[in-house]
Parts: C-alpha cells; structure tokens; sequence
C-alpha cells in the first residue's frame, strides 16, 4: 500500500523557535484540559446543576477538549520534528475531526438558545418539555449529525486525485482542497449543504431564539430580564467567538494566496489557543451557580 505524505508549510522558523513554541502549546493545551474539566467535574458533582443548562454546557466544554486533541498533540510533536509532515490519512482524519467538532458546537450552542427560550418564554412548560430523554436525544443529535455529514464529505474527498502535497497550514482544514487537482462538482454541492445544516442553520435558529428571548424579556418584569440577561449574554459571547473561528476559516482558503505566512500563523495560533480557553472562563465567571462553586473550590484549596 502506497503511503503519500503532505508537508505542512504553515509553520514559521520552527527550527529557530521549536522549544519556545513547543512550552507555549503545551502550557496552552493543559490549561484548556484542565479548566474544561474542572468545571465538567463541578457539574457532575453538584446535584444543583444537574440540570438542562448545565448539562449543554458541559457537553460544549467536553466537545472543546475534543477539537483541542484532534489538532494540539500532532502540533507538539511537529514542533519538536525535523519535518512537518502528515499521512495524506491522517489529513483526512484530522480535517473530519475539525469539521465533525466544530459542527457539534453549533448545534450544541443551538441546543442552548431552545433550551433558554424554553425557559423564559414557556416557564411553566420547561419540566415537560426539556425531559432527561429530550436532553439526551439533543445530546446524541449534535455529536452524530455532524459526524456522518462530513463523513460523506471526507469519502468524496478521498476518492479525488491530489497534484499538489504541501498544504498552507499547521493542521489539515479546509486548505486541503488546493492539494486537489480539481475539486469535483458533487463534493462542492454537497459540502455547501453541509455548511448550511450544521453551521449557517443552527446561527439562524440561536438568533432567531435570542430575539424571541429578547421580545419577552422586554416586555415583562426586571426578575425576567435579570435571568435573560444573565443566562443568555455567555451563550451569546460564546457564539461570537465560535463563529469568529468559522469566519477565519473561510477567509484563510479565500485568501490562500494573499494571505502572508506569518499573519496565517499568527491568526491560527490564536484560534487554537484562545478559542477553547474562552469557553470554561466565560461560563465560569459569567454563569452565577458555577462561579459560586468555583469560588468555593478555590477558597477550600487555599484553607488547606
């Protein structure tokens, strides 16, 4: 069996800087592991957060330890190689995982703008609409529907002859379409589908939810407004930072060719580093029970 390799060009003086990028990455991905998890950890421990919310927000912060894993062990191993390069398989792989992740966040922060709209605005309904087996089933949902959509994509894809084998970038993403010699007319159709359902579709409903959520609040007492106010804002400061990531991905396959190598690299680190950092700060600052625990924990540690 033929083993074809791609070089991974994005990388800047790596030769000078390995052991420099190499402590920044790593530092970078146990921070994102370890305050992921302590606050997955709080959730599972404290039966006051077993609830709807907080369970959508444990999966989103157990899905950011995914994407982080799909791309950050690869990186630190280049970081420390002589060459930069990956199985044209293993591209394929990691560009899934990206993908298939990345999805499964817009679904799961869609998830959450129905589960608060259910909250605020059918408050007497939410007991019988957000069941356990309602929550379970949007759970499974966001993780699956993405992950067999780009599975089609990366089958489609496979079966394309590539006449290019460096690629612009640290990790394999959307810049694998210019190792193709030509990108077939079904794979185009069809990844535009895919965009649609699992990214555009899913901002659609989060805004159209938020402003349903928006009209209510508006319209009733402060205690409401109070909730809305400090439910909804994470979500929504977390949607826009996701959907920057969406943006920078689309803009970097753009302007492949104009873009400079150390504003490419410069613009990914950034997204790898502080995308999954924002989401446990965010709502464990933001989200008030969370932060009671938190601060809780914290002054514990320090008594001992």
């Amino acid at each position: 069996m033929n083993v074809t390799y791609i070089a991974l060009a994005g990388y800047v003086e790596v030769e000078k800087y390995k052991y420099v990028y190499f402590i920044i990455m790593f530092t970078s991905y146990i921070l994102i592991l370890s305050s992921n998890a302590m606050v997955v950890c709080l959730v599972v421990i404290h039966k006051n957060l077993h609830e709807p919310m907080y369970i959508f927000i444990s999966a989103l912060l157990i899905n950011s330890m995914l994407f982080s894993t799909a791309v950050y062990p690869k990186l630190l191993i280049d970081f420390l190689s002589e060459k930069q390069i990956i199985t044209y398989q293993m591209c394929l792989f990691q560009t899934y995982l990206f993908y298939s992740l990345s999805g499964s966040e817009f679904l799961l922060l869609a998830v959450m703008s129905y589960d608060r709209y259910v909250s605020i605005c059918k408050p007497l309904q939410y007991p019988t609409i957000m069941k356990k087996n309602t929550v379970s089933s949007f759970l499974v949902s966001a993780w699956i529907v993405p992950a067999c959509h780009i599975s089609v994509a990366i089958i489609l894809l496979a079966h394309l002859k590539l006449c290019s084998f460096t690629l612009k970038g640290m990790f394999c993403n959307n810049s694998i379409n210019y190792l193709l010699c030509a990108a077939s007319r079904e794979l185009i159709v069809y990844c535009s589908v895919v965009l649609f359902n699992i990214s555009l579709l899913p901002m659609l409903f989060i805004l159209f939810s938020y402003t349903m959520i928006l009209k209510v609040a508006y319209r009733s007492c402060g205690e409401v407004r109070k909730k809305a106010a400090q439910t909804c804002l994470p979500h929504l400061m977390v949607l826009i930072n996701y959907s920057s990531l969406l943006t920078y991905d689309v803009i970097v396959v753009v302007l492949a060719s104009d873009m400079s190598k150390i504003l490419r690299f410069v613009m990914t680190m950034y997204v790898i580093m502080c995308s999954p950092l924002f989401n446990p700060i965010i709502y464990g600052f933001k989200m008030k029970e969370i932060y009671k625990h938190l601060m809780r924990l914290f002054y514990q540690t320090k008594g001992k």
